[in-house]
């Protein structure tokens, strides 16, 4: 991993003078401002990027970009900082290019709803915006992440169960290549066949192919009615199969979460609620007032079948906002639980059917290798996270923690799944992307990335190695 800048590049001192020379007070190599774009919440401990542009227009990106391919040097895009994964860690150095400033929402279009964005604008600012048109944009990761980096990581969420994920909801691109040209991918319009499909190329890409400047989104009338409940199980087992029974009944729930008992102990100290201290599930219903009430009385009786304890409703904005914050500090909460821990983070998606194997499995590991861990998951869609707590100064914990992450991922793809359901590949994942997708497959991704970047420079090391 890089440790030091990269000064030992040639052009390096070139380039800065360069960026400083256009961008002015945009530009800084401040060690402060180098830090703070040098951080996300993963593990990996990268030193930081040798300064920082703040982009501030499309202009701005492009020229950052034409100048770092002139001079040879790495520019990573950046976001909000909350990835899990070190996808904005400059691991071979260079340039860090914030896009935060880049916030404005550009044009909204009720009438085919549908929105268009700079990459800054965050979910909570954008539905924020939305909310006077009866509108809202469904996807939430929980963090109050930028669109653009959830584009970049093809992110999903607790909605994704009944509205999809970044794939199916990012209609067009504005997006800037590695050498400064400017291009455009997709329409407003809700289907094409116009030639290769180089908007889903790019959505996932996780900054390895350029910079989007401007994201055009679908967009959802706000429901008419919505109702939440948590709802407690004698064991997860019981917990999981409602969840599976759930989906393969055609039930079009909008959110289903698990907790296993110990994340809600968690949850009940870092957010001051009271929940059971059970396996609990938290579930939302989204549609018309009878709608609403069919689907809760189907979810009722499938619980009923499987032990539930109890239901706890939740039906005004206020006790909602709630119960979904809690859901959402929940990785806080874990890191809470053992003060100065990292997380290893794990992010497998299986088939539906199997999710009871995948769960079950991967807690009896955890728990024979006495390693501490918070579960939670976005299980309508099949989709779970296991987070290692770890204490950094035990590397023999770090050794403990990836080797039951090998195991649990290594489960999910023999279950039909996948090593990562919406936090992507950067640096954690190359291996089992390998595993997952074959050479043949990873080579086709190795050849794309070298013919839209061939000097490497857009976020080099992450999705695979040397690239």
């Amino acid at each position: 991993m890089h440790t030091t800048p990269s000064a030992n590049t040639p052009q390096l001192p070139a380039l800065l003078a360069a960026l400083q020379s256009r961008f002015g007070t945009q530009f800084s190599a401040a060690l402060a401002v180098r830090e703070q774009h040098g951080r996300d919440e993963s593990a990996f401990d990268i030193a930081p990027p040798d300064a920082v542009v703040f982009a501030q227009s499309t202009q701005d990106v492009a020229d950052a970009l034409a100048l770092c391919q002139q001079h040879r040097v790495p520019l990573i895009p950046f976001g909000a900082g909350s990835s899990l994964e070190g996808h904005l860690l400059a691991v071979h150095g260079g340039i860090s290019l914030d896009m935060s400033r880049m916030d404005a929402v550009l044009a909204i279009h009720p009438e085919d709803l549908t929105a268009t964005v700079q990459p800054g604008v965050t979910r909570k600012q954008l539905n924020e915006a939305l909310k006077s048109h009866g509108l809202f944009f469904p996807i939430d990761p929980g963090a109050d992440a930028s669109i653009g980096g959830m584009t970049a990581t093809r992110a999903s969420g607790t909605n994704a169960v009944r509205y999809g994920t970044m794939r199916e909801n990012v209609l067009a691109l504005e997006v800037v290549a590695a050498n400064g040209e400017v291009l455009h991918t997709g329409t407003r319009a809700k289907k094409s066949s116009a030639g290769y499909d180089l908007t889903r190329l790019l959505v996932g890409s996780e900054g390895t192919l350029g910079v989007f400047t401007a994201i055009t989104l679908k967009l959802y009338p706000l429901p008419e009615a919505v109702m939440a409940a948590t709802c407690s199980f004698a064991t997860l087992a019981d917990a999981v199969n409602t969840t599976i029974q759930i989906i393969q009944l055609g039930v079009p729930i909008a959110r289903c979460e698990l907790l296993d008992a110990q994340t809600v102990g968690m949850v009940n100290t870092h957010s001051r609620l009271n929940l059971p201290l059970a396996p609990l599930l938290l579930m939302e219903f989204h549609g018309s007032p009878a709608s609403v009430q069919e689907q809760v009385e189907t979810v009722q009786a499938i619980a009923q079948d499987n032990h539930v304890l109890g239901f706890d409703w939740a039906s005004t904005p206020e006790e909602r906002t709630r119960l979904w914050t809690a859901r959402h500090n929940a990785y806080f909460a874990g890191l809470q639980s053992r003060p100065g821990c990292k997380v290893i983070t794990t992010d497998a998606c299986v088939p539906i059917s199997q999710l009871a194997q995948a769960i079950l499995q991967s807690v009896d590991e955890a728990n024979a290798a006495q390693q501490p861990y918070f579960l939670v998951g976005h299980v309508g869609d099949g989709n779970f996270h296991m987070g290692y707590l770890i204490d950094p100064a035990q590397p023999a914990e770090r050794v403990r923690a990836e080797q039951l992450n090998t195991q649990l991922v290594r489960r999910a793809l023999r279950l039909g799944g996948t090593c990562t359901g919406e936090h992507g590949v950067g640096l954690h994942k190359q291996d089992f992307l390998l595993e997952e997708t074959g050479a043949a497959a990873v080579g086709m991704m190795r050849a794309i990335k070298q013919a839209l970047d061939p000097y490497g420079i857009l976020n080099p090391g992450k999705v695979f190695a040397g690239n």
